[in-house]
């Protein structure tokens, strides 16, 4: 009977205890639900953790270099170029996208797989393990492509073999040689070496010899790319020691059409266009001389632009060449023209001592009879004669008995001195412009041979 009571009194303890705490049965039941919800949701994180705990990434110290203490570490490298983006003679660089590959092998990382297939991460893995430091040398600017993400893959496979592949673009210095130019070819590299280890710690090479290195159709504007080649060597810093440095080498040959449209033609034409002066009355003064000026400021321009978009070199150019002799035969036409209006003054003053002219002349007849026309049809017997004196007469007999004819059977040979050839042009200056029409353009014909054979 006792023991009845008992369990009677147990159950009704039992029923009121549960009556009394009902709120916290429901909350344990809620608890456990959204647990289990945010678990479904992060699956993403659980994923990460288990490769994590795959790969046994926190369980080695991944600052130092796999087989740290024994010998190098051999790191492969292969590129594939995308696109060289811009060449610039001003700054001495240029720009170039790639894809840059590492291959080596940490055994920290192997993992066990029954398929043998690999594992491929982006760049969330990267930042937790050991990957090569390799730096491009002489690089002025470069960047990881970071759209939409970070354009970084990691690829581990089961035996610890691994695949590092990373896009880049980088500005890198060209020491350029512009003595040719614009007919020269220029030869960049881009170079490859590790920062902090060296060949001691890590070797690079071309993972494929020659075949490392691949490129995509490129296209450039004033160049044509004449060979991409692959070499390696070794670089020595004196506090530090000996790297590993990887070349990718490129040889450009400037295309020579675009100089000759803007600047070879036009400094002809310029030249040649000087040269019709030579055809035009030398008592044309304001036609002549402006024609000269035009020129010869035309090519200042043509010079001042070329010479704003090249760098500061302290070496002569090849284009600086044909610029400045081309200038020379320019100002040397406007020289010509100085020359002749100058004799042809003096000539004239001459002629005007010689020749008294009467006071009863008009202007139109002192103008004829000046031979400022050097017409030899005009007839001067309408003019009124000039009184003869001894003097005249004496000049005029003089004259007569110079030219008087030789006699028969004899020939004169009369030798001209420089002096006298020289004197002899100067009273005749119309003739300057005679042998400068032939002068000139010999020798600028004469100066494109021997420049076009020197430098194309």
């Amino acid at each position: 009977m006792s023991v009845l009571c008992v369990s009677v009194v147990e159950r009704e303890m039992s029923r009121q205890r549960k009556s009394f705490y009902p709120s916290c049965n429901l909350f344990s039941l809620v608890f456990s639900r959204v647990t289990l919800k945010m678990k479904k949701l992060d699956s993403t994180k659980s994923l990460l953790i288990k490769s994590e705990q795959l790969l046994r990434i926190e369980d080695h110290d991944f600052a130092m270099r796999p087989g740290f203490g024994g010998s190098a570490i051999p790191v492969g490298i292969d590129v594939q170029v995308e696109s060289i983006d811009s060449i610039s003679e001003v700054n001495m660089d240029f720009t170039m996208t790639l894809y840059l590959r590492h291959y080596w092998r940490d055994d920290r990382l192997s993992f066990p797989s029954s398929s043998n297939k690999s594992r491929t991460f982006d760049a969330r893995l990267v930042k937790k393990i050991w990957v090569p430091d390799v730096f491009f040398v002489h690089s002025k600017r470069s960047f990881i492509h970071d759209t939409t993400m970070e354009n970084i893959m990691l690829r581990v496979y089961p035996d610890g073999n691994i695949l590092y592949s990373v896009r880049i673009t980088v500005t890198a210095l060209c020491s350029m040689d512009f003595s040719s130019f614009p007919l020269d070819t220029q030869n960049c590299s881009l170079e490859l070496e590790s920062y902090a280890y060296s060949e001691n710690d890590l070797m690079l090479y071309w993972k494929n010899g020659n075949d490392s290195l691949r490129t995509d159709e490129i296209v450039l504007s004033q160049f044509f790319i004449e060979d991409f080649q692959p070499s390696f060597g070794l670089a020595f810093y004196s506090s530090t020691g000996w790297y590993n440095r990887l070349y990718i080498s490129f040889i450009l040959r400037r295309h020579i059409l675009f100089f000759m449209l803007q600047t070879y033609f036009p400094t002809m034409l310029m030249v040649m266009l000087s040269w019709v002066s030579f055809w035009i009355d030398r008592r044309a003064v304001p036609a002549r001389v402006s024609l000269g000026i035009t020129t010869v400021l035309t090519m200042s321009t043509i010079i001042t632009g070329v010479s704003a978009s090249m760098p500061q070199v302290s070496y002569v150019k090849a284009v600086d060449i044909y610029l400045w002799a081309s200038f020379l035969f320019v100002f040397l036409s406007v020289i010509e023209y100085a020359a002749v209006n100058y004799f042809t003054t003096v000539e004239e003053m001459k002629k005007l001592k010689r020749t008294k002219i009467p006071a009863s002349f008009n202007a139109t007849e002192s103008m004829v009879f000046d031979g400022c026309y050097h017409n030899t049809d005009i007839d001067l017997t309408s003019f009124t004669e000039v009184a003869s004196t001894p003097n005249t007469e004496r000049n005029t007999q003089s004259r007569n008995s110079t030219v008087s004819a030789p006699l028969e059977g004899t020939r004169l040979r009369r030798k001209h001195s420089v002096k006298q050839n020289l004197s002899f042009i100067m009273s005749n200056s119309y003739m300057i412009d005679s042998y400068s029409r032939a002068m000139f353009p010999l020798a600028y014909l004469l100066f494109n041979i021997i420049y076009w054979s020197l430098y194309a």
